[in-house]
């Protein structure tokens, strides 16, 4: 039983690097980071709720930042493309 707890907290932690990782790409890879990010923190939970430990705790928490970073990044590229769209047709009118 313990392998599969430590599994999970390992599992945890890469895939809340993982999605840290995903904020530097494109407006796709934040969409990716922010699904990992999402599955860290279920993940790290479980394994910190079976056998709390650093490995589970620092998935949990990867996993909190990573998804926070891309949602920030997610929510940037749409102000981006929503001012973008914007001087388009503000330009394409004059």
């Amino acid at each position: 039983m313990g392998q599969a707890n430590n599994g999970k907290a390992t599992a945890s932690l890469v895939l809340g690097i993982i999605s840290i990782v995903c904020v530097m790409g494109t407006f796709y890879t934040s969409w990716i980071g922010l699904i990992l990010g999402i599955l860290a923190i279920i993940l790290g939970n479980k394994a910190r709720k079976e056998t709390p430990g650093g490995i589970a705790t620092a998935g949990f928490v990867c996993g909190i930042v990573g998804t926070a970073l891309c949602a920030l990044f997610f929510a940037g590229c749409m102000c981006v493309a929503g001012l973008l769209g914007q001087a388009v047709t503000y330009w394409h009118t004059m």
